[in-house]
């Protein structure tokens, strides 16, 4: 995963396999206060585009009416999902999250 700013919007660009997704990089600031406004633990979710997310999870966040954007972080048509798996970990790395590394149903947190 790596941050292009010289896109526009700002992106997140995470390839997996041959596989390219991309998020709005505003994602990693939006997804923090949300998180810190939980105040708690709130579930990863991990859905693809054409599937619902469950509520109450990031993934559901990610493309929500009520986040920040109005919708989708997702910038690619086809592969706007997944926002529940892939963005979560780029916020531990940077220190502003913490998640939990089970086999399933993982939650994060801010820090």
């Amino acid at each position: 995963m790596y941050r292009d700013d010289a896109a526009d919007p700002p992106t997140l660009v995470c390839v997996v396999g041959s596989t390219t997704l991309s998020y709005q990089a505003r994602a990693i600031e939006d997804l923090h206060a949300m998180l810190k406004a939980a105040g708690d633990w709130v579930p990863l979710g991990a859905a693809d585009e054409q599937k619902p997310a469950k509520e109450g999870t990031v993934g559901a966040w990610g493309r929500s009416p009520h986040n920040p954007v109005g919708g989708w972080y997702g910038l690619r048509k086809g592969y706007r999902g997944r926002f529940g798996m892939y963005v979560p970990p780029l916020l531990e790395a940077l220190g502003l999250a913490e998640l939990e590394h089970n086999p399933r149903n993982n939650r994060m947190r801010a820090v």
